[in-house]
């Protein structure tokens, strides 16, 4: 559908029991838990389905669960639309961070179980980073990015320490990340400034920064012996805010994406401008939908999580396709 993209939430999106219902109804989606536990990740079944969510939480079992709990929508939502259907074909997909993998899965560019060693590979590699340079994240709410990015500067140019925008959410929510003193630094000035809210985030890495260039160096290796070929269907990078054209362009911007700020808004509004006017967010929680109504107020955003939110939107897409 013309007007239509699918969009994948990243780490933080994580819930004890996700997918369940999706397990328990829809043979589609159970097929894609089904190949995981044949990959050899049975026991993050177990840790999506039942807890604890401590554990859940964790880098390492966090983006593997969302990977495959976000690709089991996508195959209950396809289940039930029926694939010859007119409103089942987006115009593009994106994917935030981890998301990015479920996106890049689901347009071909490797299967679910090669996308599945990799984003469990890079999770082992940011917790090594993570361990080897600690660091940490925080959202800055009501600034404009400009003067969040100013900020950071200021705070790496004062303190000798790093600090930089790691995610341009939405106008008005920044996440910077660097080492402790970096990020505390430019925390102290955003406030100073008139942030509305700092919120440190409940993480002990510095993710989307130049201390994850550890996580960059040890991934690559993964990256290169993996099957990766070209997108069937467009993804916007997080990056570049660009389509994925070829097998290097993945590849690229999935070693980039570890060092490199998530430009989430300028994603969204460059499916706008390409005559996106419907996103749905396939994968738990409601996040990226939330964030999107603030980046683009005009465009239509729907979750679609679990089984009732995936009838809704095959109701909408059925209504909204060209007849």
């Amino acid at each position: 559908m013309p007007g239509l993209a699918l969009i994948f939430p990243g780490q933080g999106s994580q819930y004890v029991g996700m997918g369940k219902d999706l397990y328990e109804a829809s043979p589609a989606a159970r097929a894609v838990f089904d190949e995981a536990v044949r990959a050899g990740h049975g026991s993050l079944l177990r840790l999506m389905f039942e807890g604890p969510a401590a554990q859940l939480t964790e880098t390492v079992h966090a983006q593997p669960a969302l990977y495959v709990a976000s690709l089991a929508c996508h195959a209950a939502l396809y289940e039930a639309l029926g694939d010859g259907s007119a409103a089942a074909r987006p115009a593009y997909l994106a994917g935030h961070s981890l998301g990015e993998y479920t996106a890049l899965a689901v347009a071909g560019a490797f299967s679910l179980s090669a996308g599945l060693q990799l984003v469990y590979e890079r999770g082992q590699a940011m917790r090594e980073a993570g361990e080897a340079a600690p660091g940490m994240m925080a959202a800055v709410l009501g600034l404009p990015t400009e003067i969040v990015a100013s900020i950071c500067e200021e705070a790496a140019a004062t303190t000798g320490e790093v600090a930089v925008v790691a995610n341009d959410n939405a106008p008005g929510q920044i996440v910077v990340a660097g080492s402790r003193a970096g990020v505390q630094a430019a925390s102290d000035l955003a406030r100073a400034r008139g942030a509305r809210r700092v919120v440190p985030l409940a993480v002990s890495i510095a993710a989307h920064s130049p201390l994850m260039e550890l996580a960059r160096a040890r991934f690559l290796p993964a990256l290169r012996r993996t099957a990766i070929g070209s997108p069937h269907t467009p993804v916007i990078g997080n990056t570049q805010a660009q389509p994925l054209a070829s097998a290097d362009d993945v590849i690229a911007e999935l070693q980039a994406q570890l060092i490199s700020p998530v430009r989430w808004t300028a994603t969204i509004q460059r499916m706008i401008e390409l005559g996106v006017s419907t996103f749905v967010e396939v994968g738990p929680k409601d996040v990226l939908t939330g964030l999107g109504k603030r980046i683009a107020p005009a465009a239509t955003f729907v979750p679609c999580g679990t089984l009732t939110e995936v009838a809704q939107v095959v109701a909408l897409l059925r209504q909204q396709a060209p007849s």
